[in-house]
C-alpha cells in the first residue's frame, strides 16, 4: 500500500488531507492509499481569530472528520526531514522519537513568528502567532486591573503595522477597557517601521483603515522601529522611548524552518519556489503548501500570500495531487487568481477590498457582518464526510 504522510492540521494541511481521501474515494482505491496526518493534535487552529478576545471556539477538533474520511492521524511534531531517505523525524508528546517514511509527502507545517535580534524581545514581548501565545497575552491584560494605576499600566504598544496589527489594535482599546473600567484612560501604539500603515495593504485601503484607527482611539507612528523592549515599556529608533506594561509584537512570518531541508529557490520569508501543482522541483516526493509555498497564483506574476485564504486552496491543490500522483490521475495545476481581503476594524467594523490593486468593495457594519461570516463559519473544518467531499475539490475556491 502507498504511504501518503501529511505534516501539518493547519488549514494547508487539513485540506490537503481531505482533497487526498475525496480523490482515494473518486478513483475507487480506498485501499490502495494510506493517508496519514502529523500533528500534535488533531485540530486546526483558526489563526486569523488569535487577535480576538474570545479565545473559546478557535481550535476545533478535526480527528473525527478524520476517522470520518479515513485519515490516521500521528499525533506528533515533526522534527526533521530527509527527502533523499524520504523519511520524517517526529517526537511525540512523551519525548519519545520515531521515523516516518513516506511515498508521497504534504509538508504543510506552516509559519512561524518573525523575531529579530531585539533587546528584551523574547522576554517581555507578548505575541499572538500561536493559540498559546495568544492566551497568555489574554491572560495578562486581566492582571493589569491588579496592578497601581499608571499612564505605563494603561499602555499597549504594538509592534507592527500589518495586517496582524492593525486588527489586534483596534480590539485592544475595548478588550483594555473591558479589563480596567469604561471610564479608564488607555493608549495604544502602532509602531510601523515603513512610511505607512499597512505597507503590504497599499494606498486603496488606507484612508479607511486610519479612519478606523482614529475612531478606535488607536495612535499609529510611522517610519519608526522597535530597538529594544524591557519590562517598562520600549525605545524606539528615532530615540524615543513609550513606558508600557505591554508590548505586542505582530512583525511578520516566516516560512517554518523544516522547509529549509528541501533543495531548491527559497524566498526572503523562506518559502520554497514549487512547480505549477506544488511539487518541491528538486524532491519530487514532495508537495509544498500553505505557508511554505511560493506559487505563482496566475499568469500576471502574483504568487500566493501568507494567508489563510491561499492556505485553503493551496492545501487542497497538494492533497489532491499528492494522491493523484500515487494513483495515476491526473495532477491539477495550481492557480486562484481572485484575490479579497477583509480587514477587521474593531468596533468600526471592517474593510473589504478586491484585486492586488486591493479597491474598496465594502466598509464599516456591512463589511463587519462579512468578516463575522468569514471568521467563524467559511473557514471552519466540516466536520462530516459528505460535506468535506463536496468542499474538497483542488479547484473549489472560498471567496466572498
Amino acid at each position: 500500500m502507498n504511504r501518503l504522510v501529511i505534516a501539518g492540521s493547519g488549514f494547508a494541511g487539513t485540506w490537503a488531507a481531505i482533497a487526498a481521501a475525496r480523490a482515494r474515494a473518486r478513483a475507487g482505491h480506498d485501499t490502495a492509499l494510506a493517508i496519514t496526518v502529523i500533528s500534535p493534535a488533531p485540530e486546526l487552529h483558526i489563526r486569523p481569530r488569535f487577535y480576538e478576545a474570545a479565545l473559546d471556539d478557535v481550535a476545533p477538533d478535526v480527528g473525527g472528520l478524520f476517522r470520518e474520511i479515513d485519515v490516521a492521524h500521528f499525533a506528533g511534531r515533526v522534527e526533521g526531514l530527509d527527502a533523499t531517505a524520504r523519511v520524517l523525524e517526529v517526537r511525540d508528546a512523551r519525548g519519545a522519537h520515531s521515523r516516518v517514511s513516506w511515498d508521497r509527502l504534504v509538508l504543510a507545517t506552516g509559519s512561524v513568528l518573525f523575531k529579530p535580534a531585539v533587546p528584551g524581545l523574547t522576554a517581555h514581548a507578548f505575541d499572538i502567532d500561536q493559540l498559546a501565545h495568544a492566551q497568555r497575552l489574554d491572560a495578562h491584560l486581566k492582571t493589569l486591573a491588579a496592578r497601581p494605576a499608571s499612564p505605563a499600566r494603561n499602555t499597549v504598544v504594538v509592534a507592527g503595522g500589518g495586517f496582524t496589527g492593525i486588527e489586534a489594535a483596534c480590539e485592544l482599546p475595548s478588550r483594555l477597557r473591558g479589563v480596567l473600567g469604561a471610564d479608564a484612560v488607555i493608549r495604544v501604539v502602532v509602531v510601523e517601521q515603513a512610511p505607512a500603515i499597512g505597507p503590504d495593504l497599499g494606498p486603496g485601503p488606507r484612508p479607511v483603515i486610519l479612519e478606523a484607527l482614529a475612531a478606535c482611539g488607536v495612535e499609529v507612528i510611522t517610519g519608526v522601529g522597535v530597538t529594544a523592549v524591557d519590562a517598562d515599556g520600549v525605545g524606539l529608533s528615532n530615540g524615543e522611548r513609550i513606558a508600557c506594561a505591554t508590548v505586542v509584537w505582530t512583525a511578520g512570518a516566516r516560512a517554518h524552518p523544516l522547509v529549509a531541508a528541501l533543495p531548491g529557490t527559497h524566498d526572503r520569508c523562506g518559502r520554497l519556489t514549487v512547480d505549477a501543482h506544488l511539487r518541491a522541483p528538486d524532491a519530487p516526493s514532495v508537495f509544498v503548501t500553505g505557508d511554505l509555498a511560493h506559487a505563482a497564483v496566475d499568469e500576471s506574476g502574483h504568487t500566493a500570500l501568507m494567508s489563510c485564504q491561499h492556505a485553503l486552496s493551496l492545501g487542497r491543490v497538494a492533497g489532491y495531487n499528492a494522491a493523484a500522483d500515487l494513483l495515476g490521475l491526473p495532477l491539477h495545476a495550481y492557480r486562484q487568481p481572485k484575490y479579497v481581503t477583509c480587514l477587521d476594524l474593531g468596533p468600526w467594523g471592517a474593510v473589504l477590498t478586491e484585486g492586488w490593486d486591493r479597491q474598496v468593495q465594502l466598509q464599516g457594519a456591512d463589511a463587519k457582518a462579512l468578516k463575522r461570516d468569514i471568521n467563524t463559519k467559511w473557514i471552519y473544518p466540516p466536520t462530516d464526510r459528505a460535506t468535506a467531499f463536496d468542499l474538497g475539490a483542488p479547484d473549489h475556491v472560498i471567496v466572498p
